[in-house]
């Protein structure tokens, strides 16, 4: 597709990271049914490179709490999200974080929209922090008095020290096709907005570099 005035070429590339409902490991990124039948959870993103035509997305943040029924990648019912961006956002970031992860501008967060968000509760900006360590140990983020959300890689008695237990080419990534999901554990998971509310640890969590383009 070629670069319209209306959605110019835009690029994003960075963390994705999630903590859910589901026993360790998640099944939704195997593309099976969620562990109880249904999913909720908390989705966060950290764009260390972007730009959108000539606006640059470098450092910003993007929280979703989303929750379905069934496999989100086949037959599935009750799909809604809530939408938290980063408040440090200049108008022009603003418009494009909000046409690029409303699934507006193409790529693959129209797709993921689709699933996961065809109804949203509420979209708002907020201080929404994300921490991800570079060695992939602890992952986490905040939305304050709405979200908390961390993690720690997982670990057993069989796991070099250092190593990540991960998947390659798992037919469910969240991010897309061709990225490597380092598995973790959930310290906390804790929502309360927009209808959402639950307080759990220890359950899935997994952190998905992504790379998106647009708008194709």
């Amino acid at each position: 597709m070629a670069e319209t005035s209306a959605t110019p070429r835009w690029h994003a590339a960075g963390d994705w990271f999630d903590v859910c409902k589901c026993a360790v490991p998640c099944p939704c990124t195997y593309a099976q049914p969620p562990t109880y039948g249904d999913c909720d959870g908390v989705l966060a993103w950290h764009i260390r490179e972007g730009r959108y035509g000539d606006v640059s997305l470098d450092g910003l943040n993007v929280l979703m709490l989303g929750s379905f029924v069934g496999n989100v990648w086949g037959e599935h019912s009750d799909a809604y999200a809530a939408v938290f961006l980063d408040e440090r956002a200049d108008e022009s970031q603003r418009e494009a974080l909000g046409k690029i992860f409303g699934g507006e501008a193409g790529g693959w967060p129209a797709r993921l929209v689709g699933m996961l968000a065809p109804e949203v509760r509420g979209i708002e900006f907020s201080p929404v922090t994300i921490s991800v360590d570079d060695d992939l140990a602890t992952w986490s983020a905040e939305v304050p008095g709405h979200v908390v959300a961390r993690a720690e890689a997982l670990t057993g008695p069989t796991t070099p020290e250092g190593a990540r237990v991960q998947t390659v080419n798992a037919p469910g990534s969240e991010t897309g096709p061709g990225q490597v999901a380092t598995w973790g554990r959930a310290l906390a998971d804790q929502a309360d907005a927009y209808g959402f509310s639950w307080d759990w640890a220890g359950r899935s969590s997994k952190h998905i570099p992504f790379d998106w383009s647009g708008p194709e």
